[in-house]
């Protein structure tokens, strides 16, 4: 019995016993002895083409031992190949085929079996396969299953096509056509495969379509990608009528409305047509089964749904007419679906073709399909607890018996650690679980128990409340792995990261994903730059991480032939012994960890030990090492002072400033090195025979640092280009010096290191040469941190990089708050010239002294150099006492706004210690620019806005009024920034101790004593300055206020660290600007970015929208012909657009007048463009540059700005409207290329390489600046472009594009969202500027426009480069407020 329930011959039966034999052989041949029950130990693995496979040495329990194969002669083929194939299966796999349930028979139980052998890796990333070919080089082609010339002679061919995400279906739908075409069932069947991704590929798509014009069913699964569901709906569309059957099992919206099934069509389900009455039975089933409405949240809805597809079969019985069976015919084939063994994807193509394919259903004879008696759908239970060696237990449905069995078993002795695995139930059903087991075993040989949990839903929250806690309520695991790669709730649908998190702080262990290759195959993957595709960065990476997952490690490939899934062992020892590591720091006492504190010095030398943006990193240090002493951590003798810490590092501080004086903790022989670093002799074509030149004293590597008992604090080596820049111009990519390598070799084989903490934003290790996201072993950041788990102290407003460092260097950052802002004030002739403004407020309408004032503050303007700020000012020798009133007026307001631009321009004071929070005092001007912003969201009208609104103003009109310096709207913009400092300062004294900090927050509404007649402190504030607000429109914004002094004041920095250090989860947040977006207070959080395919959001392009119109207003003023820019070069940061939720982004696509749409899932992946006469002006061109940073986080956004481009340019509309085709077909005859190639403007670096590097070249420069050799360097290093014709290719050099498009530029232009950071800050801003390249490539020679969109106000401004670095050099660097 199978599937059919139809009479078979008997030597199936007779072959049960033979895999018994397969298996005691196997066990023999992999041994060369029996393993007793439980023995858990080391031995020696065995190697077939010099590569070891970790299976090989796993402890077995004969008893239990199975192949992990069907067919008892391809398991003897193998010969002493089997010790390469995972021996961990179960007991359940010993038949090759299933016995079924049928409908005669209902008692019957349905047991799992292997159908197929399995393909099963044997080397690592280059080795060769058993059972599935070569990973990867292998033609979608040969998926193709056609029947035989002698299966095919006596009846019709059917042909059915599938769609997939999950390549595991593959091999089982394979299994199950190529299993009836050997049955005698009248008819035989050809069967053609793709995958979601490959239908983006253009020669790819011409083939399905050749095969669907032939089909007779579709199936289609998990179709998430807009663009692919938007084109095969498309497709199908026009095929659906003729085809027989469309299953469309869980997709987007427009794809599962193909679905056709008889009279079972969704999109006929609504109204009076044919289904409605199916639809009524189909919701009051729900309402009984569910007794309540399903939430809209993912994981809840989906185990709604599987609830009421378990059960609505057996009501559907029941229901009238053909409707009801073709419905119940369509749930009973979704159900077969999830059940994914071949035999039950046998019985529902079984179930299809005899009811829906004519040729199959007209069939007479005894050849013909009993529908009556295919079998039932077997699936597994929906939640269970699995394990590859439980034999006919294997789910386990409480842990009780999970842990009785591992104890009597598998683990007899205590295990030294407990895991817990999250997988996809789809893996197990259709047996594509050898990476599963691969990973149970390297675990086990650890002596690990682990415990794996799935679900048949998308909520893998249930599973782990259900599984991974104690009866006493208590987790039972050290350390949580999710394997499914997606989000822990929602999958690759959705997303309830409120739910994920609320589960795993109260489980509080460590959460890694590790990542699956879905899009890819294994030599895809291998062979790429990019490493990771980027619809998977987005949906098994980035989400993730919202959870607070950390680690994305890659441990499974996919073979491109069978869609088998492949174990890597390298990387799948890498992903057990990070585990384990984590477990450890989970289970040893804090006096037995050994902690690596690793500090930075850039540029290298001694002055510069212990740098990191913002912080006070050895007085933080000093902080952190008291905590550690009080909670029982050897670190020695604590120094008295923090200059005693500094002093224990840098030897003599008297001594010239060089690294040599830093402390060597340790010398390492080049003998030594060379054995401990595995990949030494790589770094020899770079850097030479160690020890080189670097970290060095000329015999030995050595390490500088020192140790406090189990704490060494080392000094992270330089990257090591600095002593040779021009080196830059021609390396693309580079690597690690060795006194780079010997350092992270000492940490982790020397000092043998627990865990590395890296200390501040930021240092070289997150930057080193490798795929940009899922490395490989052979990437340097990999390689480097090996298998320590790694902390991190970054800066919260920082998220790109941060980013970075959480996916290279499988960190777990840990956020800190930068410091306090405050208003930078006047100084000097600024003071005086505003003590002018207001004696002139005074006496303006004193013809005798008015005009004399305007004289002195317009000769005051000029030695103050405002001439160069503000258009028109008169000169000094101007006579103002025959100038009006009005005219005096608007002298005098120009100047005092620019004044006020200065003095209210919030800037960081000093540095952030860690364990130390701002002062209440230090958190007034943080909420005074958090009061600044309009928050419908929240419901919430800015302070400003109230202000405004109380005078009857809008508070936009008095913004732009003020702008053009209209004297009595600057005034008024003044009075308002005055009234919002003086009534936040009110609601922060009310909860100010005597020693000036916020113990606790008192509630507003305690303080609403105006309900009783009396005003609150603010109102009386406000009131005072002259501003009337009705008392219960104040209550969201100072509500909303109170609690984000609550966040800016709480401690969590220390506390965060020394729960990771326990092996605890660390809650994840948002990193950004913390005044755009409080919610990244408080700090202490695992940051991270946001969800890439949520940007830009519709705020977002709003603004882009302003700022786009301002600049372009702002070109046609100065210029004075009133003509658009024909190109602007935009230059993007990964930083910006994460604070600004994508405002850079839209600004390009709002120039070729284009604006992003979101598909039905609310995901921003497709481009609309805006008609000209909706627009009323011409399509600007762009050149956009991307930081290697945007890169490796917004690839995906990267392909669509090259979308709109390229749209922009495919549309036929006049040269003089629409610049970007102009410039197109000027270079496609140019460079002979194609419309859509010559339309290429997306640029950054090569994968794995950042920076244009100019910055390092000048610093380091010992002849002076060659102008041209550093133009050169940034063309070289920034020509990479990206195509979305091609997503998932990388970046690909087109250097002579990339030049060509910039020498068209009119004008450059780049964002400030920040006043943390700005053009005079860091030298990114220059490093990647292209204006002088522009220059030097324009064949007029001209100097293009250079502009700067300032963000970082609720009133943007768009001022001229050189306008932006006057008003940050007067801010801050000549502002003694800020030097001092």
């Amino acid at each position: 019995q199978r599937v059919s329930c139809r009479r078979r011959f008997p030597y199936r039966a007779m072959r049960q016993f033979l895999p018994w034999l397969s298996a005691v052989l196997a066990t023999f041949l992999a041994y060369g002895r029996w393993v007793s029950p439980g023995f858990v130990g080391e031995q020696a693995p065995v190697t077939v083409n010099k590569v070891a496979h970790p299976s090989a040495s796993r402890p077995m329990l004969p008893w239990a031992a199975s192949v992990q194969g069907t067919s008892w002669t391809a398991n003897l083929a193998c010969g002493f190949s089997f010790m390469a194939i995972p021996l961990a299966c179960a007991l359940v796999r010993r038949a090759p085929r299933a016995q079924g349930k049928c409908r005669s028979n209902p008692s019957a139980v349905a047991c799992r079996v292997v159908s197929t052998p399995k393909p099963v890796t044997l080397g690592g990333e280059t080795g060769a396969m058993v059972g599935g070919g070569a990973s990867g080089g292998v033609t979608i082609e040969k998926r193709r299953v056609q029947p035989t010339a002698e299966q095919s002679r006596d009846g019709p061919v059917v042909k059915v096509v599938y769609v997939v995400l999950e390549s595991q279906y593959q091999s089982s739908i394979s299994s199950a056509v190529r299993a009836l075409n050997k049955d005698d069932v009248g008819f035989s069947m050809e069967c053609m495969g793709y995958l979601v991704e490959e239908l983006r590929s253009e020669q790819t798509l011409e083939c399905f379509k050749r095969d669907l014009a032939k089909a007779n069913v579709l199936i289609c699964s998990l179709v998430f990608v807009q663009e692919v569901a938007e084109t095969l709906a498309e497709i199908v569309e026009k095929e659906r009528d003729r085809l027989d059957a469309c299953l469309v099992f869980p997709s987007m919206p427009e794809v599962m409305k193909l679905n056709k099934l008889g009279t079972f069509d969704l999109a006929k389900l609504a109204g009076s047509g044919p289904m409605g009455g199916f639809v009524d039975a189909v919701k009051n089933v729900k309402r009984t089964l569910a007794g309540s409405k399903p939430q809209a949240s993912g994981g809840d809805f989906q185990q709604s749904m599987l609830k009421l597809v378990r059960t609505l079969p057996k009501m559907l019985k029941f229901l009238p007419g053909d409707q009801a069976k073709d419905a119940r015919n369509f749930i009973l084939s979704l159900q077969h679906w999830l059940g994914g063994t071949p035999e039950n994807l046998e019985a529902m193509l079984l179930r299809v073709l005899g009811d829906y394919v004519p040729e199959v259903r007209e069939c007479t004879g005894s050849t013909c399909i009993d529908v009556t008696a295919i079998m039932e759908p077997v699936v597994l239970p929906d939640m269970g607890i699995w394990h590859p060696l439980a034999g006919q237990q294997s789910v386990f449905s409480s842990v009780a018996d999970y842990v009785e069995w591992t104890a009597t078993q598998l683990l007899p002795h205590n295990p030294v650690g407990t895991v817990g695995m999250i997988v996809q139930k789809s893996h197990i059903a259709t047996q594509d679980d050898g990476h599963y087991v691969a990973l149970v075993q390297a675990m086990e040989k650890r002596g690990a128990r682990v415990v794996v949990v799935y679900t048949g839903g998308l909520d893998f929250s249930k599973p782990i409340e259900e599984f991974f806690f104690g009866p006493d309520g208590k987790p039972i695991v050290d350390c949580v792995v999710n394997l499914t790669g997606f989000s822990l709730v929602g999958g690759p649908a959705s997303q309830d990261a409120k739910k994920a998190k609320e589960i795993l702080a109260r489980l509080d262990r460590p959460y890694m994903c590790a990542v699956p290759l879905v899009f890819q195959s294994f030599d895809e993957w291998q062979h790429s730059e990019l490493g990771l595709h980027p619809v998977q960065v987005a949906l098994q990476v980035a989400l993730p991480e919202i959870d607070g997952a950390i680690e994305p490690l890659i441990y499974a490939g996919r073979d491109q032939g069978s869609g088998r899934t492949i174990p890597m062992p390298d990387r799948i020892d890498a992903l057990v012994s990070r585990a384990m590591k984590w477990c450890g720091l989970r289970n040893k006492v804090n006096a037995d960890k050994k902690i690596a504190l690793v500090l930075f010095q850039f540029p290298p030398d001694k002055g510069n030990v212990g740098t990191a943006a913002y912080l006070d990193v050895f007085g933080s240090i000093f902080t952190v090492m008291h905590q550690f002493q009080k909670e029982g951590y050897d670190i020695g003798q604590i120094p008295e002072t923090v200059e005693d810490l500094i002093a224990s590092l840098v030897d003599d501080p008297d001594q010239p400033m060089k690294m040599s004086d830093v402390n060597v903790e340790y010398r390492m022989s080049v003998d030594e090195y060379q054995e401990l670093c595995p990949f030494a002799e790589d770094l020899e074509e770079n850097w030479g025979k160690p020890p080189g030149n670097l970290n060095t004293d000329g015999r030995n590597l050595v390490v500088y640092g020192r140790r406090f008992g189990n704490l060494f604090i080392g000094v992270q080596p330089s990257f090591g280009y600095e002593g040779d820049p021009f080196r830059l111009l021609f390396a693309k990519s580079a690597s690690p010096h060795h006194g780079f390598a010997a350092f992270y070799s000492y940490i982790e084989q020397v000092f043998q290191a627990d865990v590395a903490i890296h200390f501040g934003t930021h240092g070289s290790l997150e930057f080193m040469p490798g795929k940009q996201v899922g490395l490989s072993g052979g990437c340097y950041p990999d390689r480097l941190i090996n298998t320590l788990p790694n902390l991190y102290y970054y800066a919260a407003n920082n998220p790109s990089e941060a980013t970075i460092a959480k996916r290279r260097s499988y960190a777990s950052t840990i956020s800190y708050l930068t410091p306090p802002a405050e208003n930078a004030g006047l100084y000097k002739g600024l003071q005086e010239l505003k003590g002018l403004v207001e004696s002139y407020q005074s006496l303006r309408e004193n013809e005798a002294r008015g005009p004399s004032i305007v004289a002195s503050i317009v000769a005051t303007a000029r030695q103050c150099n405002l001439d160069k700020d503000i258009a028109d000012l008169p000169s000094e020798e101007e006579n103002f006492k025959d100038s009006s009133i009005e005219e005096r007026d608007l002298v005098v307001g120009a100047v005092y706004r620019r004044l006020m631009e200065i003095e209210s321009r919030t800037l960081p004071m000093g540095l952030h210690r860690i364990g130390v929070p701002p002062t209440a005092l230090e958190s007034i001007a943080t909420l005074v620019s958090i009061a600044q912003i309009d928050r419908p969201d929240e419901g919430v009208v800015g302070l400003p806005a109230l202000m405004a609104q109380s005078k009857g103003r809008d508070i936009e009109e008095v913004y732009r009024s003020a702008d053009r310096g209209t004297l009595a709207d600057v005034e008024l913009l003044a009075q308002i920034t005055e009234a919002s400092r003086a009534a936040v300062t009110a609601l922060v004294e009310q909860s100010t101790n005597a020693e000036g900090r916020v113990a606790e927050v008192n509630p507003i509404l305690a303080n609403l004593s105006s309900l009783f007649g009396n005003a609150t402190p603010w109102k009386e504030a406000l009131t005072k300055h002259g501003f009337e607000v009705d008392e219960g429109s104040l209550v969201p914004v100072f509500k909303y206020l109170e609690n984000c002094l609550k966040l800016i004041v709480e401690d969590n920095e220390l506390g965060s660290l020394m729960s990771a250090l326990n092996g605890s989860y660390i809650m994840p947040g948002p990193g950004g600007d913390p005044i755009r977006n409080p919610d990244v207070l408080p700090t202490g959080k695992n940051m991270h970015a946001l969800d890439p395919s949520g940007i830009p959001t519709k705020a977002a392009v709003d603004t882009a929208f302003v700022v786009v119109d301002r600049l372009l207003e702002q070109l046609r003023k100065e210029t004075g012909t009133n003509e658009y820019p024909e190109s602007i070069a935009f230059t993007l940061w990964g930083t910006d657009n994460i604070k600004t939720y994508g405002e850079s982004l839209a600004q390009v696509l709002a120039l070729v007048g284009a604006r992003p749409a979101a598909d039905s899932l609310g995901r921003v992946n497709r481009v609309e463009m805006i008609p000209l006469e909706e627009l009323g002006r011409p399509r600007i061109d762009v050149v956009v540059t991307c930081s290697g940073v945007f890169r490796d986080l917004f690839i995906s956004q990267m392909n669509l700005l090259d979308k709109g481009i390229k749209m922009a340019a495919e549309l036929d509309e006049p040269l003089d409207q629409n610049f970007v085709r102009k410039h197109a077909l000027e270079q496609a005859e140019e460079l002979n290329l194609s419309l859509r190639q010559a339309a290429t403007r997306v640029f950054s670096n090569a994968a794995g390489s950042y920076s244009a590097n100019v910055g390092f070249a000048i610093e380091n420069s010992t002849e002076g600046v060659d102008e041209a050799a550093l133009q050169e360097q940034f063309l070289t290093r920034k020509s990479f472009a990206i195509s979305s014709d091609s997503p998932g290719s990388g970046m690909v050099e087109q250097g002579a594009l990339f030049r060509s498009s910039l020498s068209k530029v009119d004008v450059t232009f780049q964002n400030l969202d920040s006043t943390e950071i700005s053009l005079t800050d860091v030298s990114h801003y220059f490093d990647s500027d292209p204006t002088k390249v522009v220059e030097g490539l324009r064949k007029d020679g001209k100097k293009p426009a250079a502009m700067i969109a300032d963000t970082t106000s609720a009133n943007a401004q768009v001022r001229t480069l050189s306008a932006q670095v006057r008003l940050d050099a007067r801010t801050k660097l000549l502002n003694p407020k800020f030097y001092e």
